[in-house]
């Protein structure tokens, strides 16, 4: 098991750390990469320990904000005492400067700084009304994560990664009015963090009359993996689909051949399973069906399960 690991890239952008560019006094134009503003409570990183406030003035004031297209909330103080809305609303009040902005990710934490489920999110769509430029929008940890059906005209890709994400968060998805829409990755967790999503929440996603532009989804970090992919496997979505995603699950033997008796993937450019708990044979036959019709197939990180524990002993990529 791992955790969830910083971001090098969003937006399409690499991404800096505003504070190595004011030590080292050479800074990037304000739109060639993505910006990731933080702070560190940490004694050995005194320097960082400062209220987020300051250090987003400082960006403010340093980067031409007219011209950042991608901004990355890093670490805010302590995540489990402090929620992003104190972040969130001070992006907010400076939407008048920031007028390029396209993508914003909330809570790129690793877990030296907080494991996921230790992040206190809140009502994250705040930023999409404030932003009705964003054409990407992320979200890290599900803890107090509130997501309320919401419309937005531009968005075309969102992601939110959890240990364990909420089901009312994943219906405040389904249920948004999102018409460009062609990327949607969720990790949907375990239930021991808060992951209470079963595969009927899914239904009005895998019916494919949600988001009529999608062409990539992930439905993934799940403890139901075989199940999701069992629905999948007969999911008018599927048709639209150019990459499905079901990795970092407890995906087994029993969810592939559902996905490879089900409708056929071969118009898929790619199918991603890593991290999974499949024998070798049906690897091998996973790839013997779809790689000749020029799938690219991720099969990478096979598990065995825990303490030779069979099915009980699969886990997440993802979890604490």
């Amino acid at each position: 098991m791992y955790g969830a690991q910083h971001l090098d890239e969003f937006g399409g952008l690499p991404v800096v750390d505003f504070h190595a560019t004011t030590e080292a006094g050479a800074r990037p134009a304000a739109d060639a990469v993505a910006w990731r503003v933080f702070v560190s409570p940490y004694e050995e990183h005194e320097e960082h320990d400062r209220p987020w406030a300051d250090e987003f003035a400082d960006f403010l004031n340093a980067v031409d904000p007219a011209g950042v297209r991608a901004l990355i909330i890093g670490q805010w103080g302590e995540a489990y005492e402090e929620t992003s809305s104190v972040p969130i609303d001070l992006v907010i009040a400076a939407a008048d400067r920031l007028t390029s902005l396209e993508a914003v990710f909330i809570g790129d934490l690793e877990a030296e700084q907080a494991e996921i489920t230790w992040i206190q999110q809140s009502d994250v769509t705040a930023l999409l009304a404030a932003f009705p430029a964003l054409t990407e929008f992320g979200v890290r940890g599900g803890t107090d994560l509130v997501f309320p059906p919401t419309k937005h005209e531009r968005l075309r890709a969102l992601t939110i990664q959890a240990g364990g994400l909420p089901v009312q968060v994943v219906r405040g998805v389904l249920d948004s009015e999102l018409p460009a829409l062609e990327r949607l990755d969720l990790w949907l967790g375990v239930s021991a963090y808060g992951g209470n999503t079963d595969v009927a929440d899914l239904a009005p996603l895998l019916s494919g009359t949600r988001f009529l532009r999608l062409n990539h989804l992930g439905l993934r970090n799940s403890e139901v993996q075989n199940e999701i992919a069992v629905a999948v496997a007969s999911a008018p979505v599927v048709a639209q689909l150019r990459v499905l995603d079901l990795s970092e699950g407890t995906l087994g033997d029993e969810g592939a051949a559902a996905l490879l008796e089900g409708q056929p993937l071969i118009h898929l450019d790619a199918l991603d399973l890593h991290h999974h708990f499949l024998t070798e044979a049906m690897e091998q036959r996973v790839r013997s069906v779809l790689e000749p019709h020029g799938v690219r197939v991720d099969l990478s990180e096979r598990n065995e399960p825990w303490g030779g524990r069979g099915v009980e002993g699969r886990y997440t990529a993802v979890s604490e």
